[in-house]
């Protein structure tokens, strides 16, 4: 099913979107950007449909990544989310594979490692779509 959104994007089109991200489907997920997408975070550069497929189907080949929402903003050109990204390990993903992979800012984790992430997710947004996507953590708490 294509995502079709005329109107401006809303709190209910991202719990949208991070549920088909939940369910690991690509095309879906896709769907919610512009063609081509424009997506820079933690060294990763997603300039395609099949990139993102491509980016996503490796590392979900290891690990289980579910998305919840502490906060959300919007406005007509931006979307900004405060999340907690969790990530559960069930093969190991070591240093080398991440970076031949493109993902050498990774952290490796082990089968049955699990990483809580704080993230602050900043989404271009341009007719409805995601233009581009950038993602920063914020340091730990001393």
């Amino acid at each position: 099913m294509t995502h079709a959104m005329t109107h401006a994007m809303t709190r209910a089109d991202y719990e949208e979107y991070v549920r088909v991200f939940n369910l690991k489907d690509y095309d879906a997920v896709a769907d919610f950007y512009v063609d081509p997408p424009n997506m820079s975070f933690f060294g990763v550069q997603i300039r395609s449909r099949e990139d993102l497929k491509r980016f996503y189907s490796f590392l979900h080949a290891y690990v289980n990544e579910s998305v919840t929402i502490n906060r959300f903003a919007v406005s007509d050109e931006l979307m900004a989310v405060d999340a907690n990204v969790r990530i559960e390990a069930f093969r190991d993903l070591d240093a080398a594979t991440l970076a031949a992979n493109g993902c050498g800012a990774f952290h490796p984790i082990k089968a049955g490692e699990v990483q809580e992430l704080r993230q602050f997710i900043h989404y271009k947004v341009r007719d409805g779509k995601f233009e581009g996507v950038e993602c920063a953590m914020p340091f730990p708490a001393a």
